[in-house]
Order: C-alpha cells, then structure tokens, then sequence
C-alpha cells in the first residue's frame, strides 16, 4: 500500500520528538497568539455546551446507577483535565452514555468504592497506552465495527431508560442485561404511569423541535426546565431526583483515594481495562469527528495521556469514567471554539451552575431526563452509514451486525473484538480473490520500445509543476489497517491549490473504512473550494466510493488520469 504524489516534496521533516508529540493543545494555542476575542469566542462556546451538558451528565450518571451530582463532577473535573492537557483543540469531556451499562455492572458487582478504584485504574492503563504510542493501533478499528458497536451502545442506553419512560414501580432492583431486564420490566407494566409518559413524550418534542426550528437554542435545557415547572405546577405523579436521590450538594468533594485492597484491586482489574478500551475508542473517535469538523489535526496519544490523568482525577473527587464525547464536542466546534480554553470554561461554567443552582435540581423529573437520553440513543445509530455499508457489501454487513449484536446481547468488547477478527478475515478473503494469476509471464521483464506504447503522449512539464493542481496516486489494498495512515496524507492536501487527482487506477479493491476515509477529504476539499477528482478507479471501487459519500458536488470521477486533467483544465 503506497501513496505517492506527482509534485515534488522537499525533504521529510525529522521525527516528531516525545516533548512535540506530548505538548498540549492549549500550549500550541497559545504559542500561536490567543486574544481577547479568543477567549470571548470559547467564552461563548464553553458556556454553550456547559447548558448542554448540564442535564445529559446527571443523566448518564443516573442511568448508570449512581447519583446525578457524580456526573457533574465527571464533567467538572474530568472535563477541565482533559481540555487542559489534551491533544485536540476541541476535544469536551465528560461521562459518556456509552458507559452506562459498564459502570452500572462495575457498581453491581463492587460498589461505589469498586467503581471508583476502576475508574483510577483505567486512567493509569490509558496513560500507559498514551505512553508507549499504541493510541495510533486503536485508527486500525474498521468503520463497520465502529457503526454497530455506536448503534448496539443507543439500544443499551434507550433500554435502560424504558423504566423511568413509563414510570414503572419494580418490586427489585433492575436487571442490566438486556435479556433478563425486558421480561422484568414486561412483569410491571401495570405499574406504569401516563403522567411520566406525558412528561418524557414532551421532553424528546420539545427537545427535536428546537433542534429543528432553533438549532442555536439550547433544547435540552428548555425541556428540562419546562418539564420540571409542569410536574411542580400541575402536582403531577412523576418522581423527581430529590425523591430518589435527595438534594444535590453545591461543591465537588474533597480529593480522596478510593478505599482499596489487593483481592478488590485485583477484582476490578477487569472492568479497569473494559473501561480504558472503550475510552480510548471513544475518545480517539470523538477528537476524529472534530478534525472532520474543523480540518485540524489531534494527536492521539497525547489525547489518551490526558483521557488517563482526567479519569484518575475523576476518581480522586467521586466522579466516573471519563471520556471525549461527540455530541459536547461537536457542540463545542459548532458554537464557534477556538481552542481547548472553551471546555476549560465549561467545567467551570458547570461547577457555577452547581454553586447557584444545585437545590433546584431535585424538582427535575426523571421521566424528563429518560426521555433526554432516549432522544440521544435516537441520534446515536448512524442510519445513513447503516445503509450505506448494507448496500456496500454482504460481508461487511455481516461485520456490522454481528457487532452490533455482540454489544447488545453479550459485551462491548466482546463485541468490538470479534468485530475486528472479522473485519480482518473479510480484508484476508478480498486479498486473496483479488489476486490475478497470468501464464508465460518472465521472471524480469524485457525492454520494450517506445513504439510498442501506442499513441503516448510527449511528456508535458507542467503535469509534474502544476501550482494549481496536485495529484496523488494510491497504489496497492486500501483497507482499515492502512486508511489511518493514507487518511493523515490525503488530509494535508495542499490548501494553495485549487484542484486535487486522487488516483485510484492502481487500487485493486478497498473497503468501507477506506471509502469512507476519502469520502471524508472529498468534503473537506468540497467546503474548501477545492475541485476534487478521483481517477481511473475501477467500477466496484468507485462504486463503493459513491455509497460511502464520494459523489457530487463534493467529487467527480474520470476513466483516467489524463481525462482528469483535461475535465479539470475545461472547467
């Protein structure tokens, strides 16, 4: 797997150092020159996604049964962390819904102390991973593993909310396995409440209206609020956190070890390294999303440095796993952030909403908060990517919902690696029907005169010296092992120049991970004004390029390199 250019580069930089690789983002931001109107734009945007992540985190932490003020201070601590020393510019942590059902088992299995003690323990794995550089493995994860394990997590998290969605009285306590939760909740469904119904039902439209007729306002909030003033002023039977949990302190803990010993240590060891796998993944994934965004770069094992520091200072002040998460990040880019000072000052902005507004937090419904993550589990399944790997391949497909069902019905890693080994053997099968046998074929080929050639062309100059075009020719597989490295080259395509020659004639086969990462740089060019042009890419290849997102306006394909040229010099 080669990727070449056809402008000449000057001479590869030296080896990025241990000091370069692990600088925080926010010192790079601030070599760079930061400003008052810098910090008025993170101002904005810190403050933005605080009102978003107000409720979700006392919400995921509910969900996975602790109490609502150990989110906040997942958030407030773990997300001023992870900001500060993290490799993405962009990157908001906090507790991620992808959790839920590990933390809720950990604290099942080994208490509050047991999951704290995990969570310290995670954070030092994810140090150690950061360390010796293996963040970079976690990119060789194929896009259909990542589209089923996100779509088996939103089944997980909606399932877990069926309970306060309909208001349900169980006579114990709530099973966290899918097949022994459903026939339990199934058992009191004449328990169930229509106001809490009514309440979580108002909650998700309220919350998709805004979204749709004000996308600036911050919808979540709104529902939550106006949920918490309908149960108080029309005395409706719905339980509210105080009722089950009491007030909500105004102040983080003091910092503290988790009670530990050699048989709990042990003991918890397994769920420590469940939740420094998923983190990294989730992070790593998140900072992805954002780079999409933005056209910027992170470094991912400085990113997972960070992500193990915010876990261990998580713990220390009773919070949990901590993680980067999508939906605060991507918030964070779109309310216009600059740097990593904007989830700074969300922690901060969360840890004054705790000091001011922290008794009224008992009067919130739980029903509310339900139909919150209920609304966030909707927009987690990726159904366009869904569809599009369905139509892509039958193998892949496979990959896909087998994880998916793994995740659900078994375990989350479970699930992710049995949906690598997978993806591995599929890539093993398309590499082995890919090859082409010819007879009578020499040992070294022999000369051939330039007669021979047909009707070539006189070599033109300004093919290889261009100032506005640049060409890149992949040669060889392009699969998931190799799409992180080809993604990182075709991403620093020269902003200079207006059109850019992807040249795929040499690609015998690719997979959805593949296309979906030059899908990716096909809009990158696209919002850039860059004319982008894949060349020469044969049918089944292009075909999965256009499934995956490479398609008009954001790219065009020609039959070859020359026909590229000549579509781009005709304007």
């Amino acid at each position: 797997m080669t990727v070449q250019s056809s402008i000449s580069h000057s001479a590869r930089p030296a080896a990025a150092g241990f000091r370069e690789l692990f600088t925080p983002k926010l010192v790079t931001v601030l070599r760079e020159g930061y400003g008052l109107a810098g910090l008025r734009a993170d101002a904005v945007a810190g403050l933005t996604v605080a009102i978003v992540a107000l409720p979700l985190s006392m919400a995921i932490a509910i969900a996975s049964g602790v109490s609502p003020e150990r989110g906040l201070f997942t958030a407030i601590v773990g997300g001023f962390l992870v900001s500060a020393l993290g490799g993405s510019r962009f990157q908001v942590g906090g507790p991620a819904g992808a959790f839920i059902v590990l933390v809720a088992a950990t604290v099942e299995r080994h208490g509050i102390d047991g999951l704290l003690l995990a969570t310290l323990l995670a954070g030092l794995f994810l140090i150690a991973i950061g360390l010796l550089r293996l963040g970079t493995y976690i990119k060789f994860i194929p896009y259909p593993v990542t589209v089923g394990f996100t779509a088996g997590i939103a089944v997980i998290i909606f399932a877990s909310q069926l309970r306060d969605l309909f208001g349900l009285a169980l006579p114990g306590k709530e099973p966290g396995p899918l097949i022994e939760k459903l026939p339990v909740l199934w058992t009191a469904a004449e328990t169930a409440s229509p106001a809490a119904f009514v309440v979580a039902v108002a909650t998700v439209a309220v919350i998709a209206a805004a979204k749709h007729l004000r996308p600036g306002w911050p919808g979540m909030l709104i529902a939550i609020v106006l949920a918490a003033v309908a149960v108080a002023v029309f005395s409706l039977p719905v339980e509210t956190v105080g009722d089950r949990f009491g007030d909500i302190p105004r102040m983080p803990p003091a910092p503290a070890m988790p009670g530990f010993s050699s048989d709990k240590l042990i003991a918890v060891l397994p769920d420590a390294a469940a939740f420094a796998l998923l983190g990294a993944i989730e992070s790593l994934l998140s900072a992805v999303v954002a780079d999409g965004m933005t056209g910027r770069r992170h470094r991912s094992n400085c990113e997972l440095v960070a992500q193990g520091v915010a876990n261990i200072g998580s713990a220390l002040f009773g919070g949990i796993c901590v993680t980067g998460t999508i939906a605060r990040t991507a918030t964070n880019v779109r309310a216009g952030a600059r740097g990593p000072v904007a989830g700074m000052l969300h922690a901060l902005f969360l840890l004054a909403f705790m000091l001011l507004a922290a008794p009224l937090a008992r009067y919130i419904p739980l029903a509310a908060l339900a139909g919150l993550l209920a609304f966030v589990a909707w927009n987690m399944v990726e159904r366009h990517a869904i569809a599009a790997i369905v139509r892509s391949s039958r193998g892949e497909a496979l990959v896909l919902g087998v994880t998916f069902l793994l995740v659900v019905f078994r375990d989350l890693s479970e699930g992710i690696l049995v949906g690598f080994a997978l993806g591995a053997l599929l890539f093993l099968n398309r590499m082995a029907k890919s090859i082409a046998v010819e007879t009578h074929v020499p040992f070294v080929e022999e000369d051939v005169a330039d007669s021979v050639n047909g009707d070539r062309a006189a070599y033109d100059a300004a093919e290889g010296s261009s100032p506005e075009t640049v060409v890149y020719r992949i040669s060889g597989a392009f699969f998931f092992g190799s799409a992180a490295t080809v993604g990182a080259v075709l991403d620093r395509i020269a902003d200079q120049r207006r059109n850019f020659i992807l040249d795929c004639s040499a690609v015998p086969v690719l997979d959805t991970t593949a296309a979906n990462v030059i899908a990716g740089v096909a809009r990158k060019a696209h919002r850039a004004g860059i004319r982008f042009v894949i060349a020469g890419a044969a049918p089944p290849v292009r075909r999965m390029l256009q499934r995956q997102g490479a398609r008009r306006p954001h790219a065009v394909f020609a039959a070859s390199l020359k026909e590229a040229r000549a579509l781009l010099s005709n304007g």
